[in-house]
């Protein structure tokens, strides 16, 4: 781990594919807010199995992305994912 990659060769790579991804010192597309680049500090199928490696190390401040073989590629997500909007929670009422 350590090496600085672009978002999507970290996507197209099978070491990344389906895992999530901790990136330190991340850049942004500022029109998009996609990650553009980062270094790769750790990895892992396992989201709370990453956190806590990461809460434990001294890289406390990166950004966890999953990677999707989709966000490397040029192609949309499916149609179903993209308009799809989660009902806002249920109210309490007192």
């Amino acid at each position: 781990m350590g090496s600085r990659l672009t978002w999507p060769q970290i996507c197209c790579s099978e070491e990344f594919r389906g895992r999530w991804v901790a990136l330190d010192r991340c850049k942004y597309d500022p029109r998009t807010a996609r990650p553009l680049e980062g270094v790769v500090v750790d990895t892992d199928e396992d989201l709370v199995a990453l956190c806590s490696r990461m809460q434990a190390s001294d890289s406390k401040h990166c950004a966890i992305l999953f990677c999707d073989e989709r966000e490397g590629s040029d192609e949309a997500p499916p149609a179903s994912t993209r308009s799809f909007h989660p009902p806002p929670p249920p109210r309490a009422y007192h």
